[in-house]
Formats: structure tokens, C-alpha cells, sequence
């Protein structure tokens, strides 16, 4: 759920600090790694192939 799609207050304080979190996380792997992670379906391609070694289109089809 966005933060702005979050019914109370609280959920819209809670999904704010988690993209925060996220976006710190983000930038210290990408300090770290020395490159820029990633964006979009390169992404999603990306973790895909690194949880098992298989694309996400090989996995959908099994």
C-alpha cells in the first residue's frame, strides 16, 4: 500500500518510514557495490535470476 493510500494515519506514518528504510537501504548496497542498482524489469529480471538462477519467465511456465 502507497502512503498516500493508507487509511489512518498511522498506516501513512508507517508506509513513509518503510520507503524511507528502503531508499537508505538502497543507497548504502549501491555505495557498497559501487554502481547503481538496477531499476524496473532489469531489476525484477535481476533478483529474479539471483534467488535460483532461473528467469522469472522459466519459473512461470513451470
Amino acid at each position: 500500500m502507497g502512503v498516500n493510500q493508507a487509511p489512518t494515519a498511522k498506516g501513512k506514518q508507517a508506509a513513509a518510514s518503510l520507503k524511507q528504510a528502503a531508499k537508505n537501504d538502497e543507497r548504502k548496497t549501491e555505495a557498497r557495490k559501487g554502481s547503481d542498482l538496477a531499476k524496473g524489469a532489469k531489476r525484477f529480471e535481476e533478483r529474479s535470476n539471483s534467488s535460483d538462477g532461473g528467469s522469472a519467465g522459466d519459473k512461470q511456465r513451470d
